[in-house]
């Protein structure tokens, strides 16, 4: 069940639902770089998961900063400037 945050920037319970998906796979992708570190896996192989750890984490933080930005949108009391480039730096800071 999931909870309800009182101030949250991202409302949509199934957006917000996809976005903890994508960090749990990423979560479940770094378990398996730790394990391929213990049990002494090439480099390459590492290196190949580490980056598909990276591009989930960075999958997921795209997501909910473009379901952030679609809210600001659509929820007019909180469409401000200062929200605005907020999230624009937020989003400039993965390019």
């Amino acid at each position: 069940m999931a909870r309800k945050l009182a101030n949250t920037v991202l409302k949509n319970e199934e957006q917000r639902d996809e976005v903890l998906k994508r960090v749990k796979r990423a979560e479940g992708q770094i378990a398996g770089v730790i394990r391929m570190l213990e049990d002494g896996r090439s480099c390459e192989e590492v290196v190949h998961q580490m980056s598909a750890v990276g591009k989930a984490m960075n999958t997921a933080a795209i997501t909910l900063i473009a379901a952030s930005l679609e809210e600001c949108i659509l929820d007019k009391k909180s469409n401000n400037p200062e929200q605005r480039e907020r999230l624009q730096k937020l989003f400039l800071g993965l390019a």
